[in-house]
Protein backbone atom coordinates (compact mmCIF):
# COMPACT_ATOMS: atom_id res chain seq x y z
CA UNK A 1 0.00 0.00 0.00
CA UNK A 2 1.54 3.30 -0.76
CA UNK A 3 1.98 5.80 2.02
CA UNK A 4 -0.01 9.17 1.71
CA UNK A 5 2.40 12.29 0.62
CA UNK A 6 3.59 14.41 3.12
CA UNK A 7 2.69 18.38 2.27
CA UNK A 8 5.95 19.87 2.53
CA UNK A 9 6.84 23.47 4.33
CA UNK A 10 3.52 22.90 6.14
CA UNK A 11 4.25 26.30 8.25
CA UNK A 12 2.43 28.21 5.01
CA UNK A 13 -0.27 26.50 5.62
CA UNK A 14 -0.61 27.50 9.12
CA UNK A 15 0.11 31.18 7.92
CA UNK A 16 -2.53 31.33 5.67
CA UNK A 17 -4.63 29.41 7.81
CA UNK A 18 -7.29 32.63 8.07
CA UNK A 19 -8.02 32.37 4.69
CA UNK A 20 -8.87 28.28 4.42
CA UNK A 21 -6.20 27.31 2.21
CA UNK A 22 -6.90 23.60 0.51
CA UNK A 23 -4.07 21.97 -1.47
CA UNK A 24 -4.17 19.88 -4.24
CA UNK A 25 -1.61 17.26 -5.37
CA UNK A 26 -0.01 18.40 -8.39
CA UNK A 27 2.71 17.38 -10.87
CA UNK A 28 4.44 16.04 -7.68
CA UNK A 29 4.00 19.09 -5.61
CA UNK A 30 1.28 20.18 -3.61
CA UNK A 31 -1.15 23.12 -5.04
CA UNK A 32 -1.91 25.86 -2.48
CA UNK A 33 -5.66 27.25 -3.36
CA UNK A 34 -7.14 30.56 -1.72
CA UNK A 35 -10.60 30.50 -3.08
CA UNK A 36 -10.75 29.89 -6.91
CA UNK A 37 -6.94 31.08 -7.12
CA UNK A 38 -3.92 29.02 -6.92
CA UNK A 39 -1.45 31.51 -5.35
CA UNK A 40 1.76 28.38 -4.26
CA UNK A 41 2.83 25.18 -4.66
CA UNK A 42 4.89 23.36 -2.20
CA UNK A 43 7.62 21.19 -4.00
CA UNK A 44 10.19 18.88 -1.91
CA UNK A 45 11.33 15.95 -4.28
CA UNK A 46 14.47 14.32 -4.51
CA UNK A 47 14.72 15.35 -8.10
CA UNK A 48 15.57 18.73 -9.72
CA UNK A 49 16.49 19.58 -6.00
CA UNK A 50 17.36 23.02 -7.17
CA UNK A 51 13.71 23.48 -7.69
CA UNK A 52 12.45 22.41 -4.37
CA UNK A 53 11.01 25.06 -2.63
CA UNK A 54 7.77 27.13 -2.76
CA UNK A 55 6.54 28.18 -5.81
CA UNK A 56 4.87 31.87 -6.44
CA UNK A 57 1.52 31.93 -9.18
CA UNK A 58 2.51 35.76 -11.01
CA UNK A 59 2.91 36.50 -14.40
CA UNK A 60 6.27 37.63 -15.94
CA UNK A 61 5.04 41.93 -15.72
CA UNK A 62 4.94 41.49 -11.75
CA UNK A 63 8.45 39.82 -11.59
CA UNK A 64 10.85 43.12 -10.84
CA UNK A 65 8.60 44.51 -8.04
CA UNK A 66 8.19 41.42 -5.96
CA UNK A 67 12.05 40.54 -6.95
CA UNK A 68 12.50 43.98 -4.61
CA UNK A 69 11.08 42.44 -1.78
CA UNK A 70 12.00 38.96 -2.08
CA UNK A 71 15.94 38.84 -3.73
CA UNK A 72 16.14 35.44 -3.93
CA UNK A 73 13.08 34.70 -6.48
CA UNK A 74 14.13 33.03 -9.49
CA UNK A 75 12.18 31.15 -12.29
CA UNK A 76 11.89 27.57 -12.24
CA UNK A 77 14.72 25.45 -13.91
CA UNK A 78 12.73 22.26 -14.38
CA UNK A 79 10.01 24.51 -15.87
CA UNK A 80 12.23 26.98 -18.04
CA UNK A 81 15.32 25.21 -19.64
CA UNK A 82 16.74 28.68 -18.24
CA UNK A 83 14.13 30.91 -19.84
CA UNK A 84 12.03 33.22 -17.64
CA UNK A 85 8.91 31.26 -16.26
CA UNK A 86 5.41 32.80 -15.08
CA UNK A 87 5.73 30.75 -12.11
CA UNK A 88 8.85 32.09 -9.66
CA UNK A 89 10.20 30.33 -6.62
CA UNK A 90 11.73 31.02 -3.25
CA UNK A 91 14.75 28.21 -3.06
CA UNK A 92 14.73 26.09 0.05
CA UNK A 93 18.10 26.65 -0.12
CA UNK A 94 17.53 30.72 0.14
CA UNK A 95 19.34 32.27 3.04
CA UNK A 96 16.05 34.27 3.55
CA UNK A 97 13.63 30.98 2.83
CA UNK A 98 11.57 31.35 5.51
CA UNK A 99 11.36 35.31 5.52
CA UNK A 100 10.68 35.56 1.94
CA UNK A 101 7.98 33.06 2.33
CA UNK A 102 6.50 34.66 5.43
CA UNK A 103 6.64 37.79 3.25
CA UNK A 104 4.48 35.89 0.55
CA UNK A 105 1.82 34.93 2.83
CA UNK A 106 1.14 38.23 4.06
CA UNK A 107 1.14 39.15 0.46
CA UNK A 108 -1.67 36.80 -0.08
CA UNK A 109 -3.60 37.48 2.71
CA UNK A 110 -4.04 41.69 2.40
CA UNK A 111 -5.13 39.99 -1.51
CA UNK A 112 -2.08 41.36 -3.09
CA UNK A 113 -3.24 40.71 -7.26
CA UNK A 114 0.09 40.30 -8.08
CA UNK A 115 0.27 36.81 -6.84
CA UNK A 116 -2.08 34.04 -7.82
CA UNK A 117 -3.94 32.77 -10.83
CA UNK A 118 -7.40 31.19 -11.47
CA UNK A 119 -6.77 27.54 -13.53
CA UNK A 120 -8.82 27.41 -16.24
CA UNK A 121 -11.93 25.10 -15.92
CA UNK A 122 -11.13 21.77 -17.71
CA UNK A 123 -13.28 20.68 -20.59
CA UNK A 124 -15.85 17.91 -19.29
CA UNK A 125 -15.74 15.41 -22.23
CA UNK A 126 -17.98 15.04 -24.76
CA UNK A 127 -20.52 12.53 -24.62
CA UNK A 128 -21.37 13.00 -28.22
CA UNK A 129 -24.70 12.53 -27.26
CA UNK A 130 -27.24 15.89 -28.00
CA UNK A 131 -27.84 18.22 -24.81
CA UNK A 132 -30.22 16.40 -22.14
CA UNK A 133 -29.86 12.68 -23.49
CA UNK A 134 -26.14 12.23 -21.71
CA UNK A 135 -27.04 9.70 -18.78
CA UNK A 136 -30.60 9.52 -19.29
CA UNK A 137 -30.40 5.46 -19.38
CA UNK A 138 -33.55 5.44 -21.64
CA UNK A 139 -33.61 3.81 -24.68
CA UNK A 140 -36.30 4.07 -27.98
Amino acid sequence: MKKPAVIPFRFVLDELDSLNPRTNPMFGCFGVYVGEKIVLALRSKDSHTDDNGVWIATKPEHHAELKKILPSMRSIYVLGGGSETNWQIIPEQADDFEESVMKICALIKKGDLRIGSIPKKKKKPSTGLPAGKAGSGRHS
